[in-house]
């Protein structure tokens, strides 16, 4: 029996392990197959993959023709739909003035002066003569020549709006161009003032505003040197509110028109200074050729012809159409102001009334300046004191700074020249020989010895 059940067994082995074989033999081959045809498929995926790619490039490049076809033909196209320029604004500071000239509609004035009274006195410019008056009237009349050293009963009387008749400047004057390239600068008018007469300061605020354009007139600076009369307080205060380029600037004690102006200069916000004393009247065209030599020369510091208002019938002593014989101001060794005529060699110069003349020296009271440039030379000497010498310590001061003085005839402004000074100098009047010594120590070299010779006072101080 165990016999027979191993004989079962070796055959079982025999007859199985030839079909084993055979079947292991099928599975490794069809693994092998397997194998190769999977090598083959990733081939051919490798490459169908890479076709893939080339043609999708084609593909891109073919839309980026098509598109830009269309762009070609769209823009062949004529638009119906017109679109909105693109603005690009130019920085200001890069900004081209304008070319021409400036119109009269452009140098439009501040205010528009009000209808006149032909009868009225003083109209016109014409004088007012006070004769034939009360009692009353004339006790009044000489109150105020005392107080003011001209005649403020017959300004009181007469109107803060006057016009000046007609313009009577040269033709040259009157059609005068003014280039609107450099353009002109603005500036800030200076009026420094101590106890002045209401009508003849209020007159000189309403002349520049009646004269002066809008496009240049930046502000207009009262500034009041200590007054001690009432009306110059609060009753002026509340007068100028009307006017919003008007301001009022106060020193609370006496320090002289110097320190004034310094002090004007400081709150000026406008491209150049013009300072005007307190009883002026501005003439037709004052004010654009002294900002048009301005703009051609910053360091030209330039005077209006000066015409003079009477001290008692404030006639106004108008220019004449034909040209005059103009004066120049010049010094002595006393380094007092004075007048000369026009040499010969400065009338030749000149072709016309539109050119200017220049100067050695300057009244002082009445003339236009860059604030750039004033600033530049030092502005005034702030150790001279309360009147006195600085108009002849400027003219050193401009001329041996690079700069020039210059008169401009076309502009014209009235002033009332008075014989005497109606104020008090509260150091006494050794402080003119005061701030003549400082102008000598400062600006003449050597030469201050010829002025100690002339004036003996002067030569003490140096030596204290």
């Amino acid at each position: 029996m165990a016999h027979l059940k191993r004989l079962v067994k070796l055959h079982f082995k025999r007859h199985y392990h030839k079909k084993f074989w055979k079947l292991g033999a099928v599975i490794f081959f069809f693994i092998i197959v397997l194998v190769l045809m999977q090598r083959e498929v990733s081939v051919q995926y490798s490459k169908e993959e890479s076709r893939m790619e080339r043609n999708m490039k084609n593909k891109n490049k073919m839309l980026d023709l098509m598109l830009e076809a269309v762009n070609n033909i769209k823009d062949a196209m004529p638009k119906m739909q017109i679109g909105a320029p693109v603005r690009q604004n130019i920085d200001a500071g890069e900004r081209p003035c304008l070319q021409g000239y400036y119109t009269a509609a452009e140098l439009k004035p501040v205010l528009d002066r009000p209808p006149q009274d032909s009868n009225a006195p003083g109209a016109s410019g014409k004088a007012f003569k006070t004769t034939n008056l009360s009692v009353e009237e004339q006790k009044e009349k000489e109150r105020g020549e005392a107080k003011h050293c001209f005649n403020a009963f017959a300004s009181d009387r007469i109107s803060l709006h006057r016009d000046l008749g007609p313009d009577t400047r040269p033709p040259e004057c009157i059609e005068q161009k003014f280039k609107r390239c450099p353009p002109l600068p603005t500036t800030s008018v200076i009026i420094v003032f101590h106890n002045e007469a209401w009508s003849t300061l209020l007159r000189t605020v309403h002349s520049v505003l009646y004269s002066s354009p809008a496009i240049l007139l930046k502000e207009i600076i009262l500034v009041d040197d200590a007054s001690v009369d009432e009306y110059l307080h609060d009753k002026l205060d509340e007068y100028v509110k009307q006017f919003s380029i008007v301001k009022i600037v106060r020193q609370r004690e006496r320090k002289g028109l110097i320190t004034a102006r310094l002090l004007g200069a400081t709150v000026a916000t406008a491209e150049t200074l013009t300072f005007l004393d307190a009883h002026c009247e501005c003439f037709y065209g004052w004010l654009e050729p002294l900002l048009a030599r301005i703009a051609e020369n910053y360091t030209a510091v330039v005077s209006p012809d000066i015409a003079s208002i009477d001290l008692n019938t404030f006639e106004f002593n108008k220019p004449s159409p034909y040209g005059s014989n103009h004066n120049r101001g010049n010094f002595d060794w006393s380094l007092s102001f004075g007048w000369e005529s026009l040499p010969d060699h400065e009338k030749q110069r000149r072709k016309d009334e539109t050119y200017p003349i220049k100067t050695p020296t300057f009244a002082g009271g009445l003339f236009s300046i860059s604030k750039e440039y004033f600033e530049y030379i030092g502005s005034y000497d702030e150790e001279m004191e309360i009147w006195g010498g600085e108009n002849i310590e400027m003219s050193f001061r401009v001329w041996q700074c690079g700069g020039q003085l210059e008169i401009m005839p076309c502009s014209v402004v009235g002033h009332v020249f008075r014989s005497k000074s109606p104020h008090s100098f509260p150091k006494g009047t050794q402080v003119i020989a005061r701030n003549q010594v400082r102008l000598a120590e400062v600006w003449m070299d050597e030469y201050k010895e010829i002025f100690y010779r002339r004036n003996t006072d002067a030569a003490k101080i140096v030596k204290q």
